[in-house]
């Protein structure tokens, strides 16, 4: 009798979860539940574990939904049915054809129509007409009582009372972006469409009972289930199980063999024991599935990082899939797979920003688009942006919501429209808004993907599931990480610039070399890794050079400390202390000097957690592994949990220690499990960062080019000019004789790209380039007029950054010329002229241009000025009595004036909830200096934006830091702009 309930999955239209739907209708003593979202799936899993769990008969549909209209309820009658009805909505979705009137013909599914679209006598076996409880008067007398077994009831369930329906109605309006007094009838579901008892339905259908059987009827004929299991992912890579154990043993020790030489028996045993545990689990295809990704990747010549727990694994190590080598690092196979881990394994395999779309397509390609897509993620209904969404549908002006999202105690609570916005904005937080786009998550099914859900459409090209990562684990699904990050982008355009600016070939994944180049150390220990992958943000600068790093090992750890949790524990404290003081602490016991003597006694990793449940306690290390992930809350807590705590005291005790001990390991385990980093996945990001390492050491200007064109790091575009600048670089400004789209870079020039010009149009970059390289150098502005087809707004742009400089004739003379050059009213032709006429350049007033004129069209268009910022001040003299950042381990303790150029800052809230920053600047030598401003001298001396500042502060050093505690700082002015008079 319930054959279309929705829940918040009919986005911006329900308003009830899988949960609380289930729950109304066991409390209404309701047997069977059909779930007909609009247009969506999210649920069906959900829906189906919640009903079996109730009691309760579940039965999966379909809302099809076209224009807001209901067009038909698809309703399956068994696996095969919901296949046929995913089939039908994918392949709309996927076609971007909008539904049909009429659906095709399906074998195993049912359709009901809301309303008589075709003659009933035309009506297929499997198509009912749907009698709502107010049509029912119009029965009396119809011709449609002469096939009653075409006949159902249709009892919509949108929410469960008159309070849910308003909400109902805000949903509505914010999807149709609405007042909520302007919504028509046909906008939102009918006040009717509650969840009503089966006695009250049965007393509106008292007159026509035959509408009820006919329903249960129908209803009797569905049946479904959906299990959960790692059989639904593909099964095999090479046809059969035995095959692909077979590929991936050679693969494996192939790979041994060429990692670690022929007789390295730590390896092999390492590798056999791995094998055995992937055979055992059944994971023989995820390996070989991600290796075939990763060959394709590298036969493609794309620069790949392999990271995440499945770098702890050797044999991940020797099929390349990843460059972490587990031995050297001492990491456990069994964080990454165990017998005990029933969730899939994990590995995160990053490409280049520019070149992960088209891994992806080949996985598509090779697996098939019906065994293939993306995750989903839920974007819900969150925070104070819900005010925002309220706000517009209650008609507030914009202020009142401006106020009602920034400042809600500011408002008046009692008037009558806020607190209804109060009220609904706690009903609909986390409530799903659309279906969004996984990071990176790839599912690779065995059966097609539509036995369990629909599939969508993505703007990239690519199709999602309807269910998110949460989802997916449940139903036993294992994601295929495929991710893209511009630090390979840097990486692989580095490489490519070095060939082409000095003809060498640089390879790059010689990273044991790397790893021991005493250039690159120098470079690590120095802390000047800017626009190096991971390392180069000014809390990691200064984090490097508190800890002297030198090497891949103390990397490794430095990033997983620099992470919030570990900082804000008081452990990244306490390990750079131990660091500098190695004899000034006493190890909690000697198994924490053996096991954790490389970090100093501090579990930096998840991994050192595992180290010492298991060699301090006595836990197996696939125990240790479970007990990680449920205090890490990655693993909900229950009765596995309590069975290894009290299996950890218990095996304490009998080995002796003392109670306090005991209690303090404990009490550090449970501590740091919750903000510990992957020891391996902090391994593979020191890998990539010690090869950005080499590029900078060695080759740092084209390295800094490759940062600029990857569009990528922690600073603006400005600061990674000014450190090629710093590294030897002439930065020349655009010039439409010399420079690309992109940035480009010849000898030790750096000319910058055209994309860099605000408001200059990717055609008119493009087409300079390509006239350019078709008909040589421009001789001069008329000539660059009649080769490329430019408007004059254009052409200003060009000629204000200096584009045309190699005339040798300045700015405002060219702006004259151009208005003589460029005619609105007639149109462009290329062709060339047949005669090379020179006519007589126009008789011009006196033009002059001031000293400053290219530097503030420079900062207008560029954003940045090419010269020296500090040459715009206005009184010069403010810098006689300032230091150098070079002086500052000389000033210690001592209070003095530095002139500093700002780059960023860093909020920060204190433990009294006051705000605080921490400062990043240039000095005048161009050296970076970083400044602490505690939270009362920041309220008399606050930031104002960008520019340079004249800072007095107190000279302070930590572990050989050195930086400023700020007493006062002013911004100061530049010369006036004499381009307007």
């Amino acid at each position: 009798m319930y054959l279309n309930c929705h829940t918040y999955y009919s986005l911006r239209y329900g308003t009830l979860s899988s949960e609380k739907l289930v729950k109304a209708a066991q409390k209404r003593g309701v047997k069977t539940l059909v779930l007909t979202d609009i247009n969506n799936t999210s649920c069906a899993y959900e829906f189906v574990q919640d009903c079996q769990k109730a009691g309760i008969k579940p039965i999966l549909g379909i809302d099809f939904r076209r224009d807001h209209q209901c067009l038909y309820i698809g309703i399956a009658q068994n696996k095969e049915g919901f296949l046929e009805l995913n089939r039908f909505l994918t392949e709309h979705s996927l076609s971007e054809k909008p539904l049909p009137d009429t659906p095709p013909p399906f074998v195993h599914a049912y359709i009901v129509y809301p309303r008589l679209i075709k003659p009933i006598e035309l009506f297929e076996p499997n198509e009912f007409l749907g009698i709502r409880p107010e049509h029912l008067h119009l029965l009396f007398s119809s011709h449609l009582l002469k096939h009653r077994r075409k006949l159902v009831a249709l009892n919509p369930v949108v929410c469960l009372d008159e309070e849910g329906y308003r909400l109902h109605k805000i949903l509505r309006a914010i999807d149709l972006n609405t007042l909520i007094s302007k919504l028509s009838p046909r906008d939102h579901a009918k006040a009717t469409e509650l969840f009503h008892y089966p006695e009250t339905i049965r007393q509106l259908y008292q007159q026509y009972p035959f509408l009820l059987r006919n329903t249960d009827q129908l209803l009797a004929r569905c049946s479904i289930s959906m299990e959960s299991g790692l059989h639904h992912n593909r099964q095999t890579f090479t046809g059969n199980e035995a095959g692909d154990f077979k590929l991936l043993e050679k693969l494996a020790f192939n790979g041994c063999q060429r990692r670690y030489g022929e007789n390295n028996k730590k390896a092999i045993e390492r590798t056999q024991q791995e094998l055995k545990v992937i055979r055992q689990q059944g994971f023989c295809p995820y390996f070989l599935i991600t290796w075939d990704m990763v060959r394709y990747a590298q036969s493609s010549g794309y620069h790949h990082v392999g990271r995440g727990s499945g770098a702890n694994s050797i044999v991940a190590y020797c099929l390349y899939i990843t460059d972490v080598d587990p031995l050297e690092l001492d990491l456990y196979f069994e964080r990454f797979i165990n017998a005990h881990r029933v969730s899939p394994p994990d590995f995160d395999i990053d490409f280049s920003w520019n070149e992960r779309d088209d891994v992806i397509d080949y996985i598509f390609k090779r697996y098939g688009v019906e065994h293939t897509a993306l995750l989903a993620t839920y974007s819900t209904f969150k925070g104070r942006s819900i005010f925002r969404e309220l706000g517009k549908v209650f008609g507030l002006p914009k202020e009142e919501i401006d106020t009602l999202v920034h400042d809600p105690e500011a408002v008046n609570r009692h008037e009558q429209i806020v607190k209804q916005i109060l009220h609904y904005g706690e009903q609909m937080e986390n409530f799903p808004n659309y279906l969004s786009i996984h990071a990176g998550g790839i599912l690779i099914s065995e059966r097609p993907l539509n036995y369990f859900t629909a599939l969508q459409m993505m703007p990239k090209g690519f199709p999602i599931v309807h269910f998110d990562m949460y989802q997916a684990e449940a139903i036993g699904f294992h994601k295929y990480d495929v991710l893209s990050q511009r630090g390979l982008g840097h990486i692989k355009d580095a490489v490519q610039l070095i060939k082409k600016n000095q003809g060498r070939a640089v390879d790059i994944h010689e990273v044991e070399s790397i790893k021991q180049d005493l250039k690159v150390k120098n470079q690590l220990k120095s802390g000047q890794c800017m626009g190096c992958f991971y390392i180069e943000s000014p809390a990691m600068r200064g984090l490097l050079q508190k800890l002297r790093c030198d090497n891949y090992v103390h990397l490794v750890a430095a990033s997983s400390i620099i992470r919030p949790g570990v900082a804000k524990s008081g452990m990244m404290r306490e390990y750079i202390y131990r660091f500098h003081h190695p004899n000034a602490f006493k190890y909690l016991h000697p198994i924490f000097k053996e096991h954790l003597g490389e970090t100093f006694g501090v579990m930096v990793y998840q991994e050192d957690v595992m180290k010492i449940v298991h060699h301090f306690a006595g836990l197996a290390l696939d125990e240790s592994d479970v007990l990680r992930r449920i205090m890490s809350g990655k693993k909900i807590r229950g009765d596995t949990f309590e069975q290894l705590r009290k299996k950890y005291f218990e095996n304490c005790k009998t080995r002796g220690y003392p109670e306090p001990l005991i209690q303090e390991v404990w009490r550090q385990v449970e501590s740091f499990s919750g903000y510990s980093f992957c020891k391996a996945h902090s391994a593979s990001f020191a890998v990539e960062s010690f090869q950005s390492l080499y590029l900078k050491a060695y080759f740092p200007r084209e390295f800094m080019v490759a940062v600029i064109n990857n569009f990528g790091g922690f600073y603006q575009t400005e600061y990674y000019f000014h450190e090629a600048r710093m590294a030897g670089a002439q930065i020349e400004a655009p010039c439409v004789n010399q420079s690309l789209y992109l940035t480009g870079i010849k000898d030790e020039t750096v000319y910058i790209g055209f994309i860099h010009i605000h408001q200059l149009e990717r055609e008119v970059a493009r087409s300079i380039v390509q006239a350019r390289q078709e008909d040589g150098p421009f001789r001069n502005l008329e000539d660059f007029v009649h080769r490329v087809k430019i408007n004059a707004e254009q052409l200003n742009l060009l000629i204000r950054i200096g584009a045309f400089r190699f005339t040798g004739r300045h700015k405002y003379e060219l702006l004259w010329e151009k208005n003589s050059l460029i005619n609105p009213r007639q149109s462009f032709d290329p062709t060339p002229t047949l005669f090379d006429d020179n006519p007589q350049p126009p008789q011009l007033p006196p033009l002059e241009e001031s000293p400053y004129d290219q530097a503030f069209d420079e900062i207008e268009l560029l954003g940045f000025a090419l010269c020296s910022p500090f040459k715009l001040l206005a009184d010069p003299a403010q810098h006689y009595d300032c230091i150098t950042a070079e002086s500052l381990p000389h000033l210690l303790g001592r209070t003095v004036n530095i002139l500093g150029y700002y780059v960023c800052k860093k909020d920060v809230i204190t433990v009294k909830h006051q705000r605080m920053n921490f400062g990043t600047w240039l000095d005048m030598e161009g050296r970076f200096f970083d400044t602490t401003h505690f939270p009362n001298f920041l309220k008399q001396h606050p930031f104002r934006g960008k520019g340079i500042y004249r800072i007095t502060g107190k000279v302070v050093a930590e572990f050989g830091f050195f930086s400023l505690e700020v007493i006062r700082m002013e911004r100061l002015p530049f010369v006036a702009d004499g381009r307007y008079g």
